[in-house]
């Protein structure tokens, strides 16, 4: 395995009952060691599945999984050194006891024998997670957000090399998710541990991620870094999946002035300006964003998703003009058999 890596599967596959779309069919990918790597993709699509073969907690049917030189076997064979420095996060810690406090939560597992160096490891787990102040709470009582802090937190007391990331933002409030992401990012920085965090949500893989891996029925559809899928994606699930987007057949594109030589257009929000000239749009829809409002605009039977800083100045009922500056072409070539 090459120096820079840290996990690696080999045509992996799992499947469940039988069933070939259930699972991970012929996985092979390559994990870069110190980054964050994001697998995406709708559910079903077997993201879990693929975090749980990395992790050990399954047994591939055929193929293999690697850390470093070591093949990873499932964890029911025994214990490898491969498990003990790798940590695994779920999104509901259901298996941490709600009476104890954070500090006993954090600390359980850890050596007796020096209660000094104990109470120095997990210091720095509470202050890098900034849930110190929390440290007598039970965790029973801590708020969602705060629960994710306290599990990634036990997961790194022992310094591993790869912590897993099962949808790790499922149920952190909003306002507290952006500092919970930057946090992440600042271990990685600081320690050099290697993330793999599963997640649908574009907003949280987009910024912190530096490799995506997008997973279709069980496949890898697409890879790359989160910049070159957003702005260039190959596939029309990638961009449906990163973007707040339209979806056009070829006959709707025309509608909005699009000559497109393929079956499908698609359209970000984003990519489409609001003009003073030009046909005129009717505002279906006004979707509040926080700093912004996403308009759902109408003409001609065609619908379109506009991103529009300007709130307010456009209400339900009224009519604009845009125009679009990019837009995406996928499927079959127009006049192609």
């Amino acid at each position: 395995m090459n120096d820079s890596l840290i996990l690696e599967t080999i045509s992996v596959t799992k499947n469940f009952f039988g069933d070939k779309s259930s699972g991970v069919n012929n996985i092979t990918i390559f994990i870069p060691k110190g980054k964050i790597t994001a697998i995406v993709g709708e559910s079903g699509s077997g993201k879990t599945t693929l975090l749980n073969l990395l992790y050990g907690n399954l047994q591939p049917d055929h193929g293999e999984v690697f850390f470093k030189e070591e093949q990873v076997l499932s964890r029911e064979l025994g214990i490898q050194h491969a498990h003990k420095v790798m940590r695994m996060v779920t999104q509901n810690g259901s298996d941490i006891d709600n009476q104890l406090s954070v500090w006993d939560t954090v600390s359980d597992g850890l050596p007796e024998e020096d209660k000094s160096l104990t109470i120095q490891k997990v210091t720095e787990a509470l202050n890098m997670l900034h849930i110190y102040q929390l440290k007598e709470q039970p965790f029973g009582k801590l708020s969602g957000g705060e629960k994710q802090r306290v599990t990634i937190a036990k997961a790194l007391i022992s310094r591993p090399e790869v912590l897993l990331l099962d949808e790790p933002f499922n149920q952190v409030d909003a306002t507290y998710r952006e500092g919970l992401q930057q946090d992440i990012r600042y271990i990685v920085q600081e320690w050099g541990v290697t993330v793999v965090l599963v997640s649908h949500d574009p907003a949280e893989i987009l910024s912190m991620a530096d490799e995506l891996i997008v997973l279709k029925e069980g496949e890898i559809v697409e890879n790359g870094s989160p910049e070159e899928l957003y702005h260039s994606p190959k596939l029309l699930y990638t961009s449906q999946i990163l973007a707040s987007c339209s979806r056009l057949t070829s006959a709707q594109a025309r509608v909005c002035g699009i000559k497109s030589k393929r079956g499908i257009v698609v359209i970000y929000a984003e990519h489409i300006k609001i003009n003073r000239l030009g046909l005129k749009w009717l505002v279906k829809q006004v979707l509040f964003k926080g700093f912004y409002e996403e308009l759902i605009i109408e003409r001609d039977d065609v619908t379109l998703r506009v991103t529009n800083y300007q709130r307010g100045k456009y209400p339900k009922g009224s009519k604009i003009s845009i125009s679009i500056g990019k837009y995406f072409e996928f499927g079959k070539w127009e006049g192609l058999t």
